[in-house]
């Protein structure tokens, strides 16, 4: 399954950290933070997506989070 968030995340280092804080938490297959893209999308794929999970953390994280429509 694949999710689609709208972040704030806007910075080279705070991709690799929530990157690397959802691939050590979550059984992430892969994940992705584009920063060129105007709602700075994470994409997360994963077995099963656990989407308000993954929202709770990265607010947790300290950045905002939320499906893209």
């Amino acid at each position: 399954m694949i999710g689609i968030f709208k972040t704030n995340i806007n910075t080279t280092d705070a991709r690799q950290h929530i990157v690397s804080a959802l691939q050590n938490r979550f059984p992430v297959q892969s994940c992705h933070v584009d920063l060129d893209d105007c709602d700075k999308v994470l994409r997360v794929e994963a077995p099963q997506l656990q989407e308000a999970a993954i929202i709770a953390f990265v607010h947790q994280e300290g950045f905002e989070c939320a499906p893209l429509e």
